[in-house]
């Protein structure tokens, strides 16, 4: 038998993390973590904290982008992994139909009206190619509209929808795309009257996770109106904002009528993230099933699209999990309520801090925004930092919010002002009550005009001047 000890090879190794993945991985991270103080060495975790080695704790308002939906390690997670292992299935065959991804699709679809179909994948951005290769195939064309500062993961066909230039750039060429702003219904119909016809989709996150910003009411309903007049299809990705993040399931459905919503729904919808109840990576592409008959039309083309781990036992298992946590922990309502909470709460700072100018969001996924102050002083030291670089404010308060509060976050994108919040969704008051007195404080120091966080600022500034 193999002689392999995990817990001797993390016990004899795990001081080495930051020289491993320096040596042999992306030799950028360490050295952006240690630039920015965040090389702490962290033991364990469990819920919405992780903890050092000293057993201090840290409040985590980052939730691995969204994958963390349930925090780390829920015991409901942990039990249907441990039994799916004990049972010792005959997974992945790749010639029989296993329950448990037949199991996992109902379910998903019983939270989405309209939609018939489901496609397992491995991640966000899988989720995303399959929706862009189902529309293409089922309306025969090439071209995919997506919105301006959209995210919508980085492979080759999710990074052609990708409005960031910074992600895009070295990397093309890429597919037949053309970006529209957000919510511009009239840019919109202008791009689906060129090209004689040849626009597939639009595909359009609900949310925007960079700068979140969220699509105004009705405008997912007038464009897949729209496109459907044009022979065009609507692509929602919810792999950020799905999973009850925003308050409702989808972020869609806060369009809804509150009927059933079928006649609601888009054409084809992605979602990751947090399915994974934070341990098996796991994506989704949930559909219509005309859309779904076009891709496999025959039996011949039963593989035209397939994952070799896609709907895993081990994956099935976590989702299933967490649904029924999901369901029976009304994380969803817990979403809107905690989420309308800390807006409030900080939005109440808006009128106070005159370097403060916006807060906005849906459920737990917000965003704070910074700007330009009046006061003069203020003023200069804010031009000083935009000089040698955008962003560099944000991040002047993310770094203390980490290092003198244990609280982690960062900003929503390569120089944006703005501080994005996506915690699991179970935090409640106490963890609200963390973040805006820690805020505050740092609010107050900001605006003294003086002290460490101004001092660090000094010290951003020498280093992006350096990086040029």
């Amino acid at each position: 038998m193999t002689d392999f000890d995990l817990p001797g090879l993390l016990a004899e190794r795990a001081d080495e993390r930051y020289e491993l993945h320096a040596r042999h991985l992306n030799h950028q991270l360490p050295r952006m973590l240690h630039t920015i103080g965040f090389d702490k060495t962290y033991t364990r975790a469990e819920g919405a904290y992780f903890y050092d080695a000293e057993g201090h704790d840290y409040l985590d308002m980052l939730a691995g982008f969204g994958v963390m939906g349930l925090g780390r390690h829920h015991p409901v997670v942990r039990q249907a992994l441990h039994d799916v292992l004990d049972a010792s299935l005959a997974d992945l065959t790749r010639f029989d139909c296993p329950p448990l991804p037949g199991l996992l699709a109902e379910k998903l679809l019983a939270h989405a009206p309209g939609l018939d179909r489901v496609f397992f994948g491995n991640s966000g951005t899988e989720a995303v190619e399959t929706a862009l290769k189902f529309a293409r195939r089922a309306t025969g064309r090439p071209r995919v509209l997506y919105c301006d500062h959209a995210f919508h993961g980085l492979t080759t066909g999710s990074l052609s929808v990708n409005g960031e230039e910074g992600f895009r750039k070295g990397f093309g060429p890429l597919l037949p795309d053309t970006a529209v702003p957000l919510g511009d219904l009239a840019a919109l119909e202008r791009e689906l009257r060129r090209g004689g016809g040849d626009v597939a989709a639009l595909v359009v996150e609900p949310v925007q996770g960079k700068g979140v910003h969220e699509a105004p009411p009705g405008y997912l309903r007038a464009a897949r109106e729209l496109l459907h007049r044009h022979g065009a299809l609507l692509i929602v990705d919810e792999v950020q904002t799905g999973l009850g993040r925003t308050g409702d399931f989808f972020a869609y459905q806060h369009e809804g009528d509150g009927a059933d919503g079928a006649d609601e729904a888009p054409d084809l919808v992605c979602v990751a993230k947090a399915l994974s109840g934070g341990y098996v990576p796991v994506g989704a592409t949930l559909g219509k099933e005309w859309i779904f008959k076009k891709v496999y039309s025959s039996m011949d083309r039963v593989l035209v699209h397939s994952a070799s781990f896609g709907a895993n036992a081990q994956a099935m298992a976590a989702g299933l999990a967490t649904l029924a946590v999901m369901e029976d922990e009304d994380l969803t309502g817990n979403a809107r309520r905690t989420g309308e909470l800390l807006r409030e709460r900080l939005a109440a700072l808006v009128d106070r801090y005159e370097l403060l100018h916006d807060v906005r969001g849906r459920g737990l996924m917000i965003g704070i925004e910074f700007g330009r102050p009046k006061s003069l002083g203020l003023r200069g030291r804010w031009t000083m930092l935009q000089a040698a670089r955008k962003g560099l404010f944000a991040q002047m308060v993310v770094v203390p919010l980490f290092q003198r509060h244990r609280i982690l976050t960062q900003v929503s994108g390569d120089e944006l002002e703005v501080i994005k919040l996506i915690p699991p969704l179970i935090i409640g008051e106490r963890e609200v009550e963390r973040f805006v007195d820690a805020f505050t404080q740092l609010m107050d120091e900001a605006h003294s005009g003086g002290g460490l966080l101004w001092d660090f600022g000094r010290t951003l500034v020498k280093q992006a001047v350096a990086a040029r």
